[in-house]
């Protein structure tokens, strides 16, 4: 066997040869220091369409991210043909770290999370006041799937024109949510838009409701350069909606600073993946009380310090009562 000495000569070193090209393989991978910076604005069946600077720039993953997955509102490094022009590829090398994720699970049954959306601001919860009926159950795992992923709810409650919002209202009153009520009439004269506008200026927001609430046509009104498919309708018999959005999709707002992303209906939001730890820290009032609570509390259980807390007056029974709702969410199904 040949043994090579502290100097040894690069001829009579022997590379491993690649088949599939004429450089030796190497597992030194390049830090891509040059790479552009990109926004993920979709993804359709591995390939991302990316903002960079003013173009969009189609790209995939590559191979040497493994099974971590860019979603829309990543901020992602790019190498390659950056021109933008047709039928021209780049690559995503690296996946910035995110300041805030949107997550789901199939049900609350199913291990393995999703990312729907990476670093938005805020989390719009779009519901109808009435066809389809309001599923406050819905709107609770969406608080706390915002909650838990450090989003802020926004409450985007349509069709007023068609029942009241004082009863849904008074459910989230303690809440202190945000909130925006439109009718149809204001969403086609535009004042629902506008008044939207003002919740979103300066922020990136994630749109989600269940089917047939009127989101992506709210989406549609805030950005009608970019218009989008509205030809699903709501069944008579179930009370639910066509998917009209099939995939996440980042748009620029118009006339103001900020960003939507129109997601695709939902029919469940499983939240096997919430952390009950993590949904106290919206709650700033009752979050000192929970210093007396047993190791691993769930917040809802007789030796809770929550309530000797609230007690003493230190916070309103009511807030502990609305962050029990959320939490024991976990445990009903959403029609309940």
């Amino acid at each position: 066997m040949r043994r090579y000495g502290k100097h040894t000569d690069e001829d009579d070193i022997r590379s491993r040869p690649n088949r599939k090209g004429n450089r030796p393989r190497t597992h030194i991978r390049p830090k891509h220091e040059d790479a552009a910076e990109g926004l993920v604005l979709t993804v359709d069946r591995g390939r991302l369409t990316c903002l960079v600077d003013d173009r969009i720039v189609m790209a995939m993953k590559a191979r040497e991210l493994g099974r971590k997955a860019a979603v829309v509102g990543d901020r992602v490094a790019i190498v390659g043909d950056l021109t933008g022009d047709k039928d021209t590829l780049a690559r995503i090398v690296r996946i910035e770290e995110r300041v805030s994720v949107l997550r789901r699970t199939a049900d609350d049954d199913d291990p393995f999370e999703r990312v729907v959306v990476a670093n938005a601001d805020q989390l719009a919860i779009v519901t109808a006041l009435a066809d389809p009926e309001p599923r406050p159950r819905l709107i609770d795992r969406c608080l706390v799937a915002a909650y838990d992923g450090g989003l802020t709810p926004l409450l985007v409650l349509t069709k007023s024109d068609l029942a009241p919002p004082d009863k849904l209202l008074e459910l989230y009153g303690e809440l202190d949510i945000p909130y925006v009520v439109t009718s149809r009439a204001e969403l086609e004269s535009g004042e629902a838009a506008h008044r939207v506008h003002e919740q979103l200026d300066g922020r990136i927001t994630a749109f989600v409701g269940h089917s047939g609430v009127g989101k992506t046509t709210l989406v549609n009104a805030l950005v009608p350069e970019e218009r989008r498919r509205t030809i699903g309708h709501v069944n008579a018999v179930t009370g639910r909606g066509r998917h009209t959005t099939t995939s996440a999709l980042a748009l620029p707002l118009s006339g103001v600073e900020g960003w939507v992303i129109d997601t695709p209906g939902v029919r469940s939001f499983g939240l096997a993946h919430v952390d009950p730890s993590r949904v106290i820290h919206a709650f700033p009032d009752l979050e000192p009380g929970t210093e007396g609570c047993p190791r691993a509390c769930s917040h809802d259980e007789p030796d809770c310090a929550l309530d000797a807390w609230v007690a003493e007056g230190h916070a309103d029974q009511a807030r502990l009562y609305s962050l029990r709702r959320l939490l024991s969410t976990r445990e009903r199904t959403e029609g309940d």
